[in-house]
């Protein structure tokens, strides 16, 4: 099972298949935004194999991610990856 945690689009690249770049936590990730078009910057995304699933509201981001930070999941903040989900060299 994996676990995803909202991450926030802050650039878009337009085409056939447009890409966004993430926020993860201060990292920077990328996904491919095929599955959820209507995405725009500011939005958050939840990512399975490089694809964006889900479009998340910031309400739902935001609920999520406290959940992951009482939970003390996040550690992506302090430099780790717990969550397994976001690939090497991203």
């Amino acid at each position: 099972m994996c676990v995803g945690f909202p991450l926030r689009i802050v650039a878009i690249t337009p085409g056939d298949l447009p890409m966004a770049t993430l926020d993860a936590a201060g990292r920077s990730a990328s996904c491919c935004l095929a599955y959820v078009p209507d995405a725009r910057v500011g939005d958050y995304v939840l990512v399975q194999g490089g694809f964006a699933a889900v479009l998340l509201d910031a309400e739902a981001a935001a609920e999520s991610l406290a959940a992951f930070a009482e939970l003390g999941a996040l550690g992506l903040a302090a430099g780790r990856r717990d969550l397994g989900n976001i690939p090497p060299g991203v």
